[in-house]
């Protein structure tokens, strides 16, 4: 019997409905590690009901978004297997630079909020939304983790929880909750967060623990932790969790932290150009893949 599972949080914005964007982000992740370790894809492919996502967004937005206008943009992801000159050069351009500026400032003065660009506006006022948590809706989202991952940690199963963006704050919070509300300390096997915003200063001042210190500030259920951040993805202002959460190693609370956050190239494009944020691009980058596929053989 297969012991393994994979869990992904996807990031904000409306998806598919759940049964496409499952099949979806599974078809980039499965290409991921082709890309990586074509030795173990054959393997890995069979297991499909062993991969699941955290269908927030629903609750969230109350709207899903149609399937169709990423299919074409998808398709031209999985056939290219690099980022181009062009890609590289936008991604490292003064433009993202100059954001990246600009979001830092913000993410220690929020009042200046209002002054930022539409897109970075955005997610920050979505990363405020959450933690605002009228109505409890954060609560509501997160149960839809917990209720996934409680009864496989109850059973000592193996699981690699993705959390990309917004959901790798989800997925924090969630982990936290279990550990010291609900004292379930079997550990997340790994944890793999992929453009997250946790390394930002106002995220971390409002994470549950936030206001404890020592072994109640943080997650006690996490075994490993790898943290992937592709150039130009303004989302993950603060790119290196190593130091941000060093703690967490200093109390024995997990066994490492690895940040890979230098030379990796989300090359998703659609109508609008490059996106070095879309979790499709991370998924099917090899960097992701190989993370993916070591653990996969390693729990075989």
């Amino acid at each position: 019997m297969n012991h393994r599972h994979i869990i992904f949080v996807p990031g904000k914005n409306p998806k598919p409905a759940v049964e496409q964007h499952v099949d979806i982000l599974w078809r980039v992740l499965v290409e991921g590690v082709k890309r990586a370790a074509p030795d173990v894809v054959n393997d890995l492919s069979q297991y499909k009901n062993k991969f699941e996502v955290t269908a927030w967004n629903y609750l969230y937005y109350h709207e899903t978004k149609d399937i169709n206008r990423d299919l074409p943009w998808i398709d031209a992801l999985q056939n290219q297997h690099a980022p181009t000159e062009k890609d590289i050069e936008e991604a490292n351009s003064t433009h993202y630079k100059l954001l990246r500026i600009l979001y830092g400032i913000v993410d220690y003065v929020p009042f200046l909020l209002r002054i930022i660009p539409g897109v970075l506006k955005s997610t920050a006022e979505e990363v405020r939304r959450y933690f605002k948590n009228d109505e409890d809706i954060a609560c509501d989202i997160r149960k839809v983790l917990k209720d996934q991952l409680r009864p496989l940690l109850k059973k000592n199963e193996k699981v690699l929880l993705i959390g990309h963006s917004l959901g790798s704050v989800i997925a924090y919070d969630a982990l936290w909750e279990l550990s010291h509300d609900e004292k379930i300390l079997t550990k997340v096997d790994l944890f793999l967060t992929l453009g997250s915003p946790l390394g930002m200063n106002y995220v971390q001042k409002r994470l549950k623990g936030h206001e404890y210190t020592a072994e109640k500030k943080y997650p006690a259920n996490i075994q490993r932790w790898v943290n992937i951040a592709g150039e130009g993805d303004i989302t993950a202002l603060d790119r290196c969790f190593a130091d941000d959460f060093s703690e967490m190693k200093d109390l024995h609370l997990i066994d490492d932290i690895e940040d890979h956050c230098k030379g990796i190239y989300n090359f998703f494009r659609n109508e609008e150009g490059l996106n070095t944020h879309r979790s499709y691009g991370y998924l099917v980058n090899p960097a992701v893949g190989k993370v993916i596929a070591d653990w996969w053989m390693a729990n075989n």
